[in-house]
């Protein structure tokens, strides 16, 4: 079980990008996903999450210009990012709370993607 993170890249201030992430390997269910990210020097925070029903909640300094979804039937999730700014410069983690063999629910994590919001 693995989760493929990808879509991150250098982006002007104002600029958008789109993250994706898909689970893959015997997944029996998930609750929960989202996306964490780390600035250098700073602890992970966690940026975006949604419920299996898709309700969203997100970090303060994201809301209005983050938005999260998710595609059940591709054990997705994504995080669209507009009016970035300096900083929302970080590596970006996507986690997923998933049902797996053994019948358990166990967190992973994604391997990371580089956003760069720089002139």
């Amino acid at each position: 079980v693995q989760l493929q993170a990808s879509g991150g890249g250098l982006v002007q201030p104002g600029g958008s990008l789109r993250l994706s992430c898909a689970a893959s390997g015997t997944i029996f269910g998930i609750k929960a996903m989202g996306w964490y990210r780390q600035a250098p020097g700073k602890q992970r925070e966690l940026v975006a999450t949604t419920t299996s029903g898709g309700s969203p909640s997100f970090a303060d300094s994201v809301k209005g210009r983050f938005t999260i979804s998710r595609d059940n039937a591709k054990n997705s999730v994504y995080l669209q990012m507009n009016s970035l700014k300096p900083e929302d410069t970080a590596v970006y983690y996507c986690n997923a709370n998933l049902l797996v063999r053994g019948w358990t629910w166990n967190d992973y994590w994604g391997q990371g993607t580089q956003v760069t919001v720089s002139s």
